[in-house]
């Protein structure tokens, strides 16, 4: 139905920059919120920020003033822009979109997720 792809992971050290794209395709008219959540070996996958259909941001606490997302509905891709990044940042990415299938049925697509490492 949709398709999300990620790109822009890889190796930065502490106090460096990342940015994040993830790009939908398929049937992007189900698209509405889109956000970046992240995920720990061993933990559960938590919410980074995410963007509504509107263009309304929303943060995790542990990002606020860090981290900005950003969303091209031409381009039906998301972006995030990590900067000042610490070790603690240091998960696999994953993008996600909530798909309205109208008369309250939604669910979320994933994307494959990226690699993001900080090293100290």
């Amino acid at each position: 139905q949709v398709q999300l792809v990620e790109s822009g992971g890889g190796l930065v050290q502490s106090g460096g920059s990342l940015r994040l794209s993830c790009a939908a395709s398929g049937n992007v008219g189900l698209v509405s919120a889109m956000g970046w959540y992240r995920q720990t070996p061993g933990n559960q996958r938590i919410m980074v920020a995410t963007i509504t259909s509107g263009g309304s941001p929303d943060y995790a606490d542990s990002v606020k003033g860090r981290f900005t997302i950003s969303r091209d509905s031409r381009k039906n891709t998301i972006y995030l822009q990590m900067n000042n990044l610490t070790p603690d940042d240091t998960a696999v990415y994953t993008c996600s979109a909530d798909l309205d299938f109208g008369s309250g049925i939604r669910y979320p697509a994933w994307g494959q997720g990226t690699q993001v490492t900080v090293s100290s």
